[in-house]
């Protein structure tokens, strides 16, 4: 089935605004009076719904704001003295050699790493003072691509989805159907409830992944190399949905990745991390124009340049292991 953006966003906000509105108080007493009137309330603003979808703009109130963050491995220095802002809405990149510490910052502003020294705010909560309780109760509110996927493989496409929405809420059943069946419809992929993972190509699977990840509505998105081993459609693919359920559902979405030309087509802004700090940071056409050495032979692909090609012991240059 082609995906069709206009008529599955608009099908999936509807529903998703009644799942939404109230998923962390699914668990409370008298949740199912909160859902009968979230219901109400979402059928008399559903045209409100894809104007929102088509007139969103990001604000400039940062989502996440890290400063001067530190961490170490051993002896190793991963990250220096980092200062990052995210504003609301944005799809921002991160992007730099393996081994520079990309998807240790996702790590970090999910919670499941602790930084040596600096802050991470998230909507202005500061997550290093969080407790285990607290971190599980904020991670309900984001959601998490990885580049395999990692689909449970001894589960139905319908139970995987299902997992998260099962695990958070304690939504009913014939709702758990509707509320996974939209987001498959969404995805371009209504039908295959019952398949098996090794059943998927990787393009589909990834698509599932996907649905998996927002099925809650996350109001942040993180996306550790999205696109990674996919042929070209289903690349186009992935990178519409994510722009799409972005901006429809006014998300803020964090993407590790190496590859140039696809974050030129998707992010908003970008930092590239080297030698454990931001070497720099722009929207992709500036970054791609700068003057600086290491962006301009990353973002240019140069084979000359501060950026080694042999490997070089760590505490040296960039220090490509992670």
């Amino acid at each position: 089935m082609p995906y069709n953006g206009e008529e599955a966003h608009a099908s999936s906000l509807f529903l998703s605004r009644i799942f939404s509105q109230y998923r962390l108080q699914l668990r409370e007493p008298g949740h199912r009076r909160l859902l009968t009137a979230a219901a109400r309330e979402a059928e008399s603003t559903r045209g409100k719904m894809q104007q929102h979808s088509n007139t969103n703009e990001a604000s400039e109130t940062p989502v996440v704001r890290i400063r001067d963050l530190v961490f170490r491995r051993g002896d190793r220095t991963i990250l220096d003295g980092v200062n990052i802002e995210i504003p609301k809405g944005r799809i921002v990149a991160f992007m730099g050699p393996s081994g520079v510490g990309k998807t240790t910052i996702l790590r970090l502003i999910s919670g499941r790493l602790r930084p040596d020294s600096g802050t991470i705010e998230i909507n202005g909560q500061r997550i290093s003072s969080m407790s285990d309780r607290e971190l599980q109760r904020f991670r309900r509110n984001i959601g998490v691509l990885l580049q395999d996927g990692a689909l449970f493989t001894d589960l139905t496409v319908f139970e995987n989805i299902a997992t998260p929405i099962r695990e958070h809420t304690d939504l009913p059943e014939p709702l758990v159907r509707r509320v996974v069946k939209t987001k498959l419809n969404a995805v371009g992929l209504g039908g295959i409830e019952e398949k098996m993972p090794h059943e998927l190509s990787g393009g589909m699977a990834r698509r599932v992944a996907f649905a998996r990840a927002v099925v809650l509505d996350p109001d942040i998105m993180l996306y550790d190399e999205p696109m990674t081993g996919l042929d070209p459609i289903a690349v186009s693919t992935i990178r519409t949905l994510m722009r799409e359920t972005n901006d429809a559902l006014g998300q803020t979405s964090l993407v590790v990745t190496h590859n140039v030309t696809q974050i030129r087509e998707l992010a908003d802004y970008c930092y590239i991390l080297a030698s454990a700090r931001i070497a720099g940071e722009g929207t992709p056409d500036e970054l791609a124009a700068s003057t600086e050495p290491r962006v301009d032979q990353f973002m240019n692909g140069k084979v000359e340049g501060p950026i080694p090609f042999h490997y070089e012991p760590p505490g040296q240059s960039w220090g490509l292991l992670d």
